[in-house]
């Protein structure tokens, strides 16, 4: 899939689930590879704000009862538990360094892809996007799950930042990214996408 999308107004740029409990190191959900890329989603962020793509968080906020959990995570969500990303915790923050700006979006999901039971798809049509540029954690789960829905979706372009995504480890990394660089995702690093510039 091309990487390099002529209008910039056309592209999205997906940071997903760049929250507390996933990255920090206390973090409940904490994925190991996710504060390492912290640098690179800010840059990634403020590259797309410059050529006046539009900048979508996606989050996880559950019902802090666990309601909305999947089943094999609502323990997780019992008496005395930690109540990973519950709407309005700690958890649930952006890692320190990411804002949400006023021209940004923010989507909240409760399960892996972003276009899971969401209104992602018809906020991107509605926006005239065909391109997808994605950056977060984790690469097997959320990331590789919203990508693969993009490509069944067809959208035209849709990208993972290798060095702005992450995994546990960086074996699991890079087998989901050669997956989805199996199915036409493009798969560029942080500088190459950002010298890209048609």
């Amino acid at each position: 899939m091309d990487n390099n999308p002529r209008n910039w107004n056309q592209t999205a740029l997906l940071v997903i689930d760049m929250q507390k409990d996933f990255v920090v190191q206390e973090g409940a959900m904490r994925v190991d590879g996710g504060l390492a890329i912290v640098p690179n989603v800010i840059e990634a962020v403020e590259v797309a704000r410059r050529r006046g793509i539009l900048v979508i968080w996606v989050v996880r906020e559950h019902d802090p009862m666990g309601r909305d959990v999947e089943l094999f995570r609502r323990h997780l969500y019992s008496e005395g538990k930690a109540k990973p990303t519950s709407k309005g915790s700690v958890g649930s923050e952006l890692v320190d360094g990411l804002v949400i700006k006023d021209t940004d979006y923010k989507l909240v999901k409760t399960r892996f892809s972003a276009f899971f039971c969401t209104h992602l798809h018809s906020l991107l049509q509605g926006a005239g996007i065909s391109s997808l540029v994605v950056t977060g954690v984790q690469t097997p789960n959320c990331i590789r799950q919203t990508v693969f829905d993009a490509v069944a979706l067809d959208y035209p372009s849709v990208s993972v930042i290798v060095d702005a995504t992450a995994a546990a480890t960086s074996e699991v990394h890079a087998a989901n990214i050669s997956d989805m660089k199996n199915v036409g995702v493009a798969t560029p690093t942080l500088q190459e996408w950002s010298k890209s510039d048609d």
